[in-house]
Formats: structure tokens, sequence, C-alpha cells
């Protein structure tokens, strides 16, 4: 099951010197909950990279459904069902909560995101087509409990709730692996335990498969079916929480780690 949803195998890119990623192989089940974890500096979001097309690998294959996309761009990789968010809220301060969630419905319009906007006649398909990706808008507004903030500025908004119109953007490429790259990092723990419900809410109900890259170990531990930890770019273990949290090569590598 787990090879023909995703799969990657032998993973290597360097930059420069640097070894980043040195033979790096996992599969993920569909459904799953599966988390990197690793001290700083370790190739976790350099794993993410090359999963979401902005790096290409020097050597390895990453299969998803299937498909061979570690030579595909970005968006023909979120086109397949990839999406991912970012340790940094990419945001726009300057619009508002369905504006940003709406970006994310990009890889899914025919007419364009701006000719979209600027529709000539009720009729036209441009403005069926907006009415449509608004409904699938809508839906994770509601799904996200949103509706209180849907026309506010996002820069004026808390941090922890940034986070979570963050999430919905991703949503709204509709991703069946979605990549989360520290979704918890910056928030205090009443946002953190929010953001847990919400990433379980994802699997149980919208059944999405969910690669995570996390430091808070008590969460990793709590909500992962697996973990697979690296440090220096190499693969320590991969197993359950419970074995990768007993692993002595773990334990090594975080400490002095805050974790």
């Amino acid at each position: 099951m787990g090879s023909s949803f995703f799969r990657a195998d032998h993973l290597a890119i360097a930059f420069g010197g640097i070894k980043a990623l040195q033979d790096i192989s996992f599969t993920m089940n569909k459904g799953e909950i599966f988390s990197v974890i690793g001290p700083n500096g370790a190739g976790k979001t350099t794993l993410f990279n090359c999963i979401s097309g902005l790096y290409k690998p020097d050597q390895g294959n990453i299969r998803f459904k299937g498909r061979n996309i570690e030579n595909k761009t970005p968006d023909t990789i979120a086109k397949l069902g990839i999406a991912r968010t970012f340790q940094n809220i990419e945001l726009f301060s300057h619009m508002n909560t369905m504006e940003n969630i709406m970006l994310g419905r990009h890889i899914h319009m025919k007419t364009g995101l701006f000719k979209g906007m600027f529709m000539w006649g009720k009729a036209s398909f441009a403005a069926q087509e907006e009415i449509q990706h608004r409904e699938k808008v809508e839906k994770i507004i509601d799904f996200l409990e949103l509706q209180n903030i849907r026309d506010k500025f996002v820069g004026a908004l808390p941090y922890g709730t940034q986070k979570l119109i963050e999430l919905g953007r991703a949503l709204a490429l509709e991703p069946s692996l979605l990549l989360l790259d520290e979704p918890c990092a910056g928030m205090n723990s009443e946002e953190k335990q929010d953001m847990i419900f919400w990433i379980k809410d994802l699997q149980d109900e919208l059944g999405i498969s969910i690669l995570l890259i996390e430091h808070d170990m008590k969460m990793v531990m709590d909500i992962s079916d697996r973990v697979l930890a690296i440090n220096f770019g190499k693969q320590v273990t991969l197993g359950t929480p419970e074995q990768v949290q007993e692993n002595k090569d773990v334990l090594k590598a975080y400490i002095g780690e805050e974790n």
C-alpha cells in the first residue's frame, strides 16, 4: 500500500561540499500521519523542497501514486495533489482571509486568477468559474471555523490564526498529500493544541495524508502513525513513535536541542 501512494528511494542532494541528504528512503501509506524529526540543520526542509519540486535531487527517486515526480516542476506536483505550508507564514497581509485562501485555487482555474477578477457579464465563463471556486473556499472556511474573520485583513490577525489560514490555502489545492513544515512553530500552547486538533481532523474527516516536520516531540509522538528521524542528512531510524523515542541514536542527536 505504501509503495503505491508515496515512496522516496535513496534520495541524495549536496550543496557545494555539504551533503544535505544522503540515501534517504521511506514509504507512506494513504491516510497516514508521517513525521520527519531531527535537530536543526538535519535536512528536513531540504527533503520537503525535493518532494515539492523546489529542489531536484542529485540521486534517487520520488514516486507519488505510481508516478515519478523528482524532476517535475512545483506547479505540476501541486496539480498531482501535493500541497505544502512553510515555516514562515507566506500570506498576503493586505488581503483578507477569503482572498488568501482563494489564491490556493489558482491551479484549478482555467481563466486564470487575475483575468477572472475582471469579469464582463454575470453569465461569462469566468464568472461561473469564480462562483464554483468561491464555493470550495467557503467549505474550507466552514471546516476551519474561520467564518468570523473571512473578510478581515490577515496582517491584523493573531499568529495562530494566520497559520490556520495558511493551512486553508494549502487545502484549497485539494491535496491528497499535505506537507506541513513546522505548523506549530512560534505558537503558544493553546494555539498548538488547536493545530493538533485540525491536523487530526484532516486525517480523520478529509482522509488527507500528512507528511509533517515538527520540533515539538510531544506533538510528534501524540499524532504520528510513524516517524523518520534524520541527522546530518542521514537516516537515523524509522518506526512507530515508541520505537523512535527509545532509539539511542535519536536521543543522542537531541542532546542539547530544545524540543
